[in-house]
């Protein structure tokens, strides 16, 4: 159940919490025209970054292949927690990375494992994000829905909503 609280007082904590238990989010590239597509992210806290394995051959590596605007969406595992990421997607050669995230579910996509040849590393510099998270709570929820359906003047207080920034010149 998502902490309203805690996105109230650690957002950014939370949310790379929220990351660490989730396996996919869908990741895009702003006016591209593209679809978003389910990717598995790997954090970096520190750096405000989200790195992602991709092939050198997909469409959303081509959209990204100077930088560009994106989005990751996220669900929560228990659906009470959603967040929107927006930052710069950029492609990375970057051997000691790929070492740091490779993963089982990585490798099972590429034949060569880590020395295929189309493997290739995105990452999103984060710039800010959009987080909502609600009550888990079907009864609290149900409450407030009837409260708010039996005044003129209630709102259903059902969860919170924040957005965090990174400034990266800091």
């Amino acid at each position: 159940m998502a902490d309203t609280d805690r996105t109230d007082r650690d957002a950014k904590g939370q949310l790379f919490d929220q990351l660490d238990d989730i396996h996919a989010g869908m990741l895009g590239v702003i006016g591209s025209g593209q679809h978003y597509q389910p990717m598995a992210p790997y954090m970096d806290r520190d750096a405000g970054q989200i790195w992602f394995i991709t092939s050198r051959e997909t469409d959303l590596a081509h959209a990204a292949n100077v930088g560009a605007d994106a989005h990751f969406n996220v669900t929560g595992k228990d659906h009470d927690y959603h967040a929107c990421l927006k930052g710069t997607l950029r492609p990375v050669v970057n051997p000691a990375k790929l070492d740091e995230v490779w993963s089982r579910v990585a490798a099972a996509f590429f034949d060569g494992g880590k020395d295929d040849p189309n493997i290739l590393l995105l990452c999103l510099d984060l710039q800010d994000a959009a987080i909502w998270s609600s009550t888990g709570s079907g009864v609290v929820f149900a409450l407030e829905i009837l409260r708010a359906n039996l005044s003129e003047t209630h709102r259903p207080d059902i969860g919170t909503h924040r957005v965090v920034s990174w400034d990266k010149a800091a």
